[in-house]
């Protein structure tokens, strides 16, 4: 799957342990990206047709929820909430529950897809 790790969840850990577990993976902690609006990060995930992973539960769904209703299409969103930035084993276990969900780049087209500590739950 082709991912675009958002500023909270860039963190080296994840972008490595998602690079191995064969995705393809870009984050926002390249410095050519420094100070990028959200919008425009999501114009780059979509333009190479990434699915945006972010902790930002504020800015992505409004801004997923104004390109669906003027026509305009995003690659995806899953917005992961309630689970601390420091929980990488839980943040990897919600992006592969939700990868195993929608197997497939195209079915997350248009998706804003919550990520919650639920899908975490290794029982």
């Amino acid at each position: 799957m082709r991912l675009f790790l958002d500023a909270h969840v860039s963190g080296r850990a994840i972008a490595r342990a998602l690079r191995e577990r064969g995705h393809d993976v870009r984050a926002d902690e390249e410095r050519a990206l420094d100070g990028w609006d959200d919008e425009r990060l999501l114009r780059l995930a979509t333009r190479e047709q990434r699915v945006m992973v972010t902790f930002n539960v504020r800015d992505f769904p409004r801004i997923a929820g104004e390109w669906i209703a003027a026509g305009e299409h995003h690659a995806g969103c899953l917005i992961i909430v309630g689970i601390d930035h420091g929980e990488f084993g839980a943040i990897l276990r919600v992006i592969d529950a939700a990868l195993t969900a929608h197997p497939d780049q195209e079915s997350w087209r248009d998706l804003a897809g919550w990520g919650t500590r639920g899908m975490a739950d290794p029982r």
